[in-house]
């Protein structure tokens, strides 16, 4: 297996500051949604608070959805930097695919959790402000909407994990030092 043409010991260029901003929230934003959404789906159907949560969930899914339209504007406006230098051409295209799915998990989940609340009777609150309703009560398509929300959370775990699992082996076993494009201040230039 061929690696990449940089050397491995070349430095990886850094994303942009914007960049790094809108991925660090994005991550907590999501991360507060999978614990959030775990929690919350445990709760018997009425117990106390549930509602509370249920719409906090909603609340931060669409701010997280906000966030991600920023992240997407952003990636299609600016390119990310090249691959970590060294890398084998099967873990760059790996890292390709895998992000090119992240991104499309992180627009279906708040696009279909947000529908799922349409078919519902109780719709949708963004930090108290009701929304409009793209649907009516329909318990089918609510399933529907909710099935592919929760497929696609499932989904985008697995991703995350994937993602991690990465970083940390390019990170720590390769010491191609990746973290560091996604720190503020950690800029090194392009090759």
């Amino acid at each position: 297996m061929r690696r990449a043409d940089r050397p491995a010991h070349a430095s990886a260029p850094a994303y942009a500051a914007l960049q790094i901003a809108l991925h660090w929230v994005s991550a907590s934003l999501l991360c507060g949604l999978f614990a959030l959404g775990f929690y919350m789906t445990g709760l018997a159907k009425g117990a106390p608070g549930k509602a509370v949560l249920v719409n906090l969930h909603k609340s931060l899914g669409l701010t997280a959805a906000l966030v991600i339209a920023w992240r997407v504007v952003v990636r299609v406006s600016r390119a990310a930097p090249p691959s970590i230098p060294g890398l084998y051409c099967w873990e760059t295209e790996l890292a390709r695919i895998t992000h090119r799915l992240l991104y499309m998990c992180m627009v279906v989940m708040p696009v279909s959790g947000y529908l799922g609340s349409s078919f519902n009777p109780y719709g949708t609150r963004f930090w108290g402000v009701p929304l409009p309703r793209w649907g009516w009560v329909d318990s089918a398509l609510q399933h529907m909407f909710y099935t592919v929300h929760s497929t696609t959370a499932d989904l985008l775990l697995c991703l995350v994990v994937l993602h991690v699992a990465g970083v940390i082996k390019h990170q720590w076993v390769d010491a191609r030092r990746c973290v560091q494009r996604m720190l503020p201040g950690q800029r090194t230039r392009a090759l």
